[in-house]
């Protein structure tokens, strides 16, 4: 099959991988071109070296290096790290004509399929987690537990104690844990809120 059939199905994952999948559920804007230029890259690349004398793994480690500099100049989470990590693996499905084309599209949308469950909002869409400073010093994870479950109305399973101030009384804790079910807000708060509609407003 042409090498072209090979780019333009890596475009068209690419393209459902930021714009139908990370950019809706993540809103990052800035990170959008950081997806599509990591794999046109690498793509690009790939395919060239499979046309020079190169070997593999020279290219690889270049695309270690890439990675390793690309992760470290700016703030990502876990789920942004892996749709960093598909669009490379995508590129590089894209950059191999070589492979069979059925193999080749076969392995994007496995990865697709994967990153579109994964990601769902609504997979285990009640359990949290997140580092949290209490206004009280507990020294054990079971006292902390305790608290956080009817500070936060859910079942905490684990609270991780990282650092205890007894002098000011405060604890940073991170917490896992999962909502016992959809909190509606008080009263007041939406009474605060529809303060600033436009109907009250008017």
């Amino acid at each position: 099959m042409p090498v072209y059939a090979f780019i333009l199905a890596d475009l068209v994952a690419i393209s459902l991988l930021v714009f139908g999948m990370y950019f809706p559920r993540h809103r990052r804007r800035d990170l959008i071109v950081a997806f599509l230029s990591i794999n046109v890259g690498v793509m690009g690349v790939t395919y060239a070296m499979t046309n020079a004398d190169i070997s593999l793994g020279f290219g690889m480690g270049i695309f270690a290096v890439l990675s390793i500099i690309r992760l470290r100049s700016t703030e990502m989470d876990h789920a942004e790290i892996a749709y960093y990590f598909t669009a490379i693996a995508l590129g590089l499905l894209g950059g191999f004509p070589a492979l069979s084309a059925s193999l080749s599209f076969t392995l994007m949308a496995v990865l697709l399929g994967v990153i579109l469950v994964g990601d769902n909002p609504r997979l285990l869409s009640r359990s949290r987690q997140q580092q949290m400073v209490l206004d009280q010093a507990f020294t054990t994870e079971e006292g902390a537990r305790e608290y956080l479950e009817a500070l936060l109305g859910a079942t905490v399973h684990r609270a991780t104690i990282r650092k205890v101030d007894l002098l000011n009384e405060s604890t940073v804790v991170d917490v896992r844990y999962t909502l016992h079910a959809l909190v509606e807000r008080p009263a007041e708060a939406r009474l605060g809120a529809d303060a600033f509609s436009p109907e009250v407003a008017r």
